[in-house]
């Protein structure tokens, strides 16, 4: 997931991508630095669903950057996004970008 991001211009260095955790994460999986000093953070959470994230995964996400007094995320996952979820982040405090990864199985 960090590698992705990294890939898609996320943090100067894969240095400044940190994974934070995974079940029980308080809701944050990674946290990007966008500068040198890590005074610019970008928070991440991961889902790997077959079902679509929605409006309540969203708001949960939001409560966590609230809690770690952030105002910006990136909500990653493997599934799709619901309207309502796509409308949730768009009335964000901050800003967080919704982002659908496709995995590929090599055989």
């Amino acid at each position: 997931m960090l590698d992705l991001l990294h890939k898609m211009g996320y943090g100067t260095s894969r240095a400044d991508l940190q994974r934070v955790g995974g079940s029980g994460d308080g809701g944050i999986d990674g946290i990007i630095s966008l500068d040198r000093l890590g005074l610019e953070k970008v928070y991440v959470q991961a889902k790997r669903w077959q079902r679509s994230v929605g409006s309540p995964e969203i708001q949960t996400f939001m409560g966590a950057l609230q809690l770690q007094a952030a105002d910006k995320g990136v909500f990653l996952t493997t599934s799709t996004f619901t309207r309502d979820a796509r409308e949730t982040a768009g009335r964000a405090k901050g800003t967080i970008v919704l982002v659908t990864a496709i995995v590929s199985r090599s055989s």
